[in-house]
């Protein structure tokens, strides 16, 4: 139930930093930060989805996202990625 919940979470905020303009202006202005709470928010739903033995991938590619999002198109893609792959475990994890 954890999982699936900071699956969800983490899923939404990579959607609304994946808006073109308004995901990545609400990055800079805020000095990248919202790049290292994703990163710490992944790291934690890793840790969950290995304790309950649910899928990691999507955390995995948040951590990837977190670390390479400074770039901007690639950042853009990557939120975008990551927030369907997320969503998608959020709603067959069991």
């Amino acid at each position: 139930m954890v999982s699936r919940v900071l699956k969800s979470v983490s899923g939404t905020f990579e959607a609304l930093l994946a808006i073109p303009v308004l995901g990545g202006s609400f990055v800079v202005f805020m000095g990248y930060s919202p790049l290292g709470f994703m990163l710490i928010l992944h790291i934690v739903g890793l840790v969950f989805a290995a304790i309950h033995y649910r899928g990691k991938a999507g955390h995995i590619l948040g951590i990837i996202t977190s670390l390479l999002a400074w770039i901007p198109f690639v950042g853009w893609a990557l939120h975008a990625i990551t927030a369907v792959v997320l969503i998608i475990e959020a709603a067959t994890d069991r």
